[in-house]
């Protein structure tokens, strides 16, 4: 009998949420972590994203959905809108978690990633590099590309509909 997969997810919600948008639609995140537990045996999902105060409502919800949520305090921009840089925390956490899983999903099209892709490929502990958008995405992932999974196609089965739970 095979052992179930115990494969992590680390996401970059900020790449994540923009690169969907983009493309002219919004993720249901509920449906996107049921998605990453069946078809990629992600038994953990760590979202990484920036802390702001009004936004609780939210976090609840994606806790409810199963994410874990690592926060990033944020910074008000002189625009007003607020800055949370999370590459650190997700690199700090993928290691601090290393032991604990088979393989690792990283979320995300930013480069700033490489490094921590780079390393896990090396050590048999990727399992994808899932990018949001392959029309936008760094090109130091293109050496990665046994490894890229693409969310392009994934709209019909993902996207989030007014009236469904988030």
């Amino acid at each position: 009998m095979k052992k179930p997969q115990n494969n992590y997810a680390f996401i970059d919600s900020q790449n994540l949420n923009l690169s969907i948008r983009d493309q002219g639609w919004v993720l249901d995140f509920r449906k996107f972590r049921q998605y990453l537990h069946g078809k990629y045996g992600a038994t953990k999902a760590f979202l990484f994203i920036g802390y702001v105060y009004e936004n609780q409502g939210l976090y609840t919800n994606l806790q409810k959905a199963g994410y874990i949520l690592v926060f990033k305090p944020t910074l008000k921009l002189p625009s007003g809108k607020a800055k949370g840089n999370v590459d650190a925390e997700l690199v700090l956490h993928a290691m601090i978690e290393y032991q604990n899983y088979d393989k690792a999903l990283i979320v995300t099209g930013d480069g700033d990633f490489y490094c921590l892709l780079d390393y896990l490929a090396k050590n048999d502990k990727l399992l994808k590099l899932m990018i949001p958008n392959k029309n936008s995405f760094s090109s130091l992932f293109r050496k990665m590309m046994p490894h890229i999974v693409f969310m392009n196609n994934l709209r019909s089965r993902l996207e989030y509909h007014k009236g469904s739970e988030q």
